[in-house]
């Protein structure tokens, strides 16, 4: 069996999923769909989450500490933080300054929990769940180093990299139905008794 470790873009499948308008899928098991999208060669040893934490507005940073909370309960599944940097853009027509947040170290996160584990030898196979072309660089690193490794990307809804399909070993495109037989359960009992239930907007 090949070992498989899935690195999953957050924010690059949450703006695929929203330009979709497939809200209703936002409350995803990545765990379940990481292995919805493994081959039957292949065991996901560990599946690793890139995000960072909403500051505002407060409902939205709500939303998604829910879902982080419910993310966190699931086994072998490990959650990376970037930040997000606030950039002042100015509007041409009437000068006015607006602070607009960008999501920052996504991508170096991966590049670096992927090259660690390469060289830590963890994985016969990488699953890429990402568009960003910011990734050609450490996939193309990898290969080099370890000719033996496999490196497939799988690109999220209304995402897609030319850059990365001529890098990668193998691509392909993540399909609704992959997406809507993942989804986690209406409500998750933590072992302390307490119980997330899915935002109500998300349904």
């Amino acid at each position: 069996m090949d070992r498989t470790i899935a690195y999953i873009d957050g924010f690059n499948l949450y703006f695929g999923l929203k330009e979709k308008n497939w809200k209703k899928y936002y409350w995803l098991d990545l765990q379940k769909l990481c292995l919805n999208l493994t081959k039957h060669e292949q065991v996901l040893v560990i599946t690793k989450y890139f995000t960072s934490m909403v500051v505002q507005p407060h409902n939205k940073m709500k939303r998604q500490t829910t879902f982080l909370e419910a993310l966190a309960t699931l086994k072998d599944f490990h959650i990376f933080y970037g930040k997000y940097q606030v950039n002042t853009w100015q509007c041409s027509a009437c000068e006015a300054n607006i602070d607009v947040p960008k999501e920052k170290m996504t991508d170096v996160n991966i590049a670096v929990e992927l090259l660690t584990d390469a060289f830590q030898d963890k994985f016969d196979v990488a699953l890429i769940l990402s568009a960003d072309s910011d990734l050609k660089a450490p996939i193309v690193k990898t290969k080099e180093l370890f000719p033996d490794k496999k490196i497939v990307v799988a690109f999220p809804p209304n995402r897609y990299s030319s850059e990365l399909e001529n890098v990668a070993d193998a691509t392909f495109h993540v399909g609704r139905k992959k997406i809507a037989d993942s989804l986690l359960p209406e409500q998750i009992t933590k072992k302390n008794g307490f119980v997330i239930k899915r935002p109500s907007e998300w349904k």
